[in-house]
């Protein structure tokens, strides 16, 4: 089930959430998931700058994220 679902490019893209960890660092980064419903279609993934040392406390900042700025994201990473 997605987290959000956002209108796009005449697409419905459905966005997931993630936090990863690089090795040499202590804190979490926000990474977001884009997919389209259309068969075939592969996912975007994008780092989103937003990091913390708590997961929990990242994915509570990820729903201050609005819509616009994950379009701007997704318009980005297809660009």
């Amino acid at each position: 089930m997605p987290w959000r679902v956002l209108e796009h490019a005449e697409r419905s893209w459905n966005v997931s959430i993630a936090a990863e960890r690089r090795p040499d660092s202590p804190h979490w980064n926000l990474v977001f998931s884009f997919r389209t419903s259309d068969p075939g279609q592969c996912s975007v993934w994008g780092t989103y700058p937003l990091s913390s040392s708590s997961k929990a406390a990242l994915f509570a900042q990820a729903e201050r994220v609005s819509n616009s700025d994950l379009v701007t994201l997704l318009t980005q990473l297809l660009g």
